[in-house]
């Protein structure tokens, strides 16, 4: 671990102004999910990314469950790729990279080391249990 690690001030809270009500939604939700301290105000672009990845990916897949992976070509009638599956898979790799940079998937995740101090009120009984 990197002693010298530069620690940014301000956990992330709010979301921009300029994002639709759903991604605002998904932003508060995964903000209350996640362990206090992890996202800070720097971190507001990648997580802005992730955030609105997921909404598209949400978007097309839903359009791709009604449509099928395959569809007719409009000229030739020939079946064709939905073109929502090339927005699922693309958004799913922003989504994937972005998660990995913040500690959202298991392997990443077990890498980031959140201070106690800023997960919770600290346990009265450490100091007398030794810890």
């Amino acid at each position: 671990m990197n002693s010298h690690e530069p620690q940014p001030r301000g956990d992330l809270v709010d979301p921009p102004d300029w994002m639709t009500d759903r991604q605002k939604d998904t932003w508060r939700e995964v903000i209350e999910l996640s362990p206090s301290g992890l996202l800070k105000d720097v971190d507001a672009s990648v997580f802005a990314v992730w955030v609105v990845a997921f909404d598209l990916y949400q978007e097309a897949s839903d359009k791709l469950s009604r449509t099928g992976m395959l569809i007719k070509a409009p000229n030739t009638g020939v079946p064709m790729q939905s073109p929502y599956l090339a927005i699922v898979n693309k958004q799913a790799q922003i989504m994937l990279k972005a998660a990995a940079e913040m500690g959202f998937t298991p392997a990443s995740r077990s890498r980031v080391v959140v201070k106690k101090s800023s997960v919770g009120p600290e346990d009265p009984w450490s100091a007398i249990a030794g810890g």
